[in-house]
C-alpha cells in the first residue's frame, strides 16, 4: 500500500506499467496488485484533474437536495461522474458518505469538506477554485 500511495503521489495515478513493476518487486502476481488498485476508490489508473470535486450521494444528502446539486455541478463543469476535463483542471466524483450528514448537501473540494451547499455556494466554490 505505501508503494501505491507513493506512486500515485508522484504520478497523479497508478500507471499501468507500475502494476507489473510492483508485482515483480514484491514477488506477487499482477492480478493481486491490480486487485488492490481497483478495489480502493482512492487509487486511480488515470490522472485526475487539478481540482477534484467529490459530491456526497448518500441518503442524508439526497434528502436535502444533493441530486439537484449534482446536476448543477455537472452543468457548471461540463462533466459526468468520474470524468476529468480535457484541460485537466477538474474531476467530478461521487462519494457515498463523507460523514457530514448534518451538513448536507456536502462535498469535498480538493480534500476540504464543504457543507450546507446550494446552487449559489457550489457555483462560488467552483469559481473560487478557478482563480
Amino acid at each position: 500500500m505505501p508503494a501505491l500511495h507513493a506512486l500515485q503521489q508522484h504520478f497523479g495515478c497508478i500507471p499501468k506499467p507500475a502494476v507489473t513493476l510492483l508485482a515483480d518487486v514484491f514477488n506477487i502476481s499482477r492480478a493481486e496488485v491490480y486487485g488492490v488498485v481497483t478495489f480502493y476508490r482512492d487509487f486511480h489508473q488515470e490522472p485526475r484533474g487539478h481540482h477534484v470535486l467529490k459530491l456526497c450521494r448518500a441518503e442524508a444528502c439526497q434528502a436535502v437536495g444533493a441530486a439537484a446539486l449534482a446536476n448543477v455541478a455537472k452543468k457548471e463543469l461540463d462533466l459526468d461522474w468520474n470524468e476529468t476535463s480535457a484541460d485537466g483542471r477538474w474531476t467530478l466524483e461521487p462519494v457515498f458518505c463523507l460523514g457530514l450528514c448534518a451538513c448536507g448537501p456536502a462535498a469535498l473540494l480538493d480534500g476540504e469538506p464543504k457543507g450546507h451547499l446550494d446552487d449559489g455556494t457550489l457555483k462560488a466554490l467552483i469559481a473560487g477554485a478557478e482563480k
